[in-house]
């Protein structure tokens, strides 16, 4: 099943690797700051010594798909996406979490099945996609490779966790634009979410669905996709509301925070307006390492999870929020090279998937974290503290270093 080679050693991308330490480093010091403030609960004291066991943790786990041939994951990625999807049944039976049912306890150790399905879900969307009697011109195909992602999507909405199944819808559409499909099916694809925005009003949603067929009839269209797209887009601009009405309480509270509707600075809005206060007070420079004012304080709620990248605009100040942005923008940029350069298809997709998951999660946490994205409680890779999703994270970034010794095998 392994592989030891030290020429594939040679062969890791020495720039991947660094820029995972650089920032794993900003995490746990982040981390240390704000588990050792004034007024930390004792539960969080030790948070820091856990954070570097699992990142030991999760070196070992990144090693080990560094050196499980490609081949063995295209073989058994349905196996994977099964036990996947049935974890995120068990989690709803007998999972625990505040108010919601995403951990599962096992002894010492709290497991979140929807990070293993996520990694999963990249798997089996690639090796679909890149098998052999699929075509993607076919509305079966692209219905499938949906049909792959919406079943776990809904399963971790029920928990529920909304952050986390955004993550599992965004992954459709880049994954399908790397596989082939055209640029004119993947607008079609998104003309639902248009409709979704558009349906709060009944001006907007004529305005969106008049632009939408408009631009189908431009891009000359058959008739019966502008009257298939039609019917998708009005079944949306109903349910919508109905969903709307559906969902928990803290749940609109944030969108309509985020949208500027309620400004509730002690209530909703709280944590992104003390997240936006920490961040623009540490200047330039920032305050120093340890120094942070809103940090030590705890002012804000969360500061070592969700909204870590606070810690680090306010200690480290504009500097170093700019470096962390260099970083990931050079892991993510060195892993689509990667993509690139491998000649098998279902490798290229699957780094194209981590690629997507974790370009979401930086965009999202940092885009809450400034105020500019509603607060869904999605963490910052390789930053936030929690060993589940630094595991995911390690076997990511394992795949995309896998996928860049191994560029020239075909599977």
């Amino acid at each position: 099943m392994f592989e030891r080679s030290e020429e594939k050693l040679r062969d890791l991308d020495k720039s991947i690797i660094i820029c995972i330490f650089i920032l794993v480093g900003f995490g746990l010091m982040a981390i240390y700051s704000a588990t050792t403030a004034m007024n930390t609960p004792a539960i969080l004291k030790d948070n820091f010594a856990k954070q570097v066991i699992w990142f030991t943790i999760g070196i070992m786990i990144s090693s080990l798909m560094v050196m499980t041939p490609m081949k063995f994951f295209h073989k058994y990625a349905y196996w994977f996406y099964g036990i996947g999807v049935l974890l995120l049944i068990l989690v709803l039976l007998v999972g625990t979490g505040k108010g919601s049912h995403r951990w599962l306890v096992l002894g010492p150790l709290r497991i979140q099945p929807s990070e293993i399905a996520k990694i999963a879900t990249i798997l089996t969307l690639s090796r679909f996609a890149a098998s052999d009697g699929v075509d993607l011109r076919r509305i079966k195909d692209v219905a499938i490779m949906f049909a792959i992602v919406i079943v776990p999507a809904l399963l971790i909405i029920k928990e529920p966790d909304l952050g986390t199944a955004i993550v599992f819808f965004a992954l459709a559409i880049p994954m399908l634009f790397w596989a082939g499909l055209s640029p004119a099916i993947i607008f079609v694809l998104l003309t639902p979410v248009i409709s979704l925005v558009a349906s709060f009003s009944e001006y907007t949603f004529f305005i969106a669905m008049a632009l939408v067929i408009g631009a189908l009839f431009w891009l000359r269209a058959r008739l019966w996709i502008i009257i298939a797209v039609f019917l998708v887009n009005l079944t949306v601009g109903v349910i919508t509301p109905k969903v709307w009405e559906g969902m928990h309480d803290y749940q609109r509270d944030r969108i309509l925070t985020f949208v500027g509707v309620e400004e509730d600075l002690k209530g909703s809005g709280y944590q992104v307006n003390q997240a936006k206060v920490a961040i623009g007070s540490g200047g330039f420079w920032g305050k120093g390492w340890l120094h942070g004012t809103q940090t030590q304080l705890r002012f804000l709620p969360e500061q070592h999870t969700d909204f870590v990248f606070t810690v680090v605009g306010e200690e480290f100040g504009f500097f170093g929020v700019s470096l962390v942005l260099a970083v990931f923008l050079t892991l993510l940029l060195r892993s689509l090279l990667i993509a690139g350069a491998v000649k098998s298809k279902f490798t290229a997709l699957v780094v194209v998937g981590c690629v997507t998951a974790l370009s979401v999660h930086v965009i999202v946490n940092i885009g809450m974290c400034v105020g500019v994205m509603p607060v869904t409680g999605i963490p910052l890779p390789f930053l936030s503290y929690g060993g589940s999703a630094l595991w995911t994270n390690m076997a990511i970034s394992g795949l995309i270093l896998n996928a860049g010794v191994r560029k020239f095998q075909y599977l």
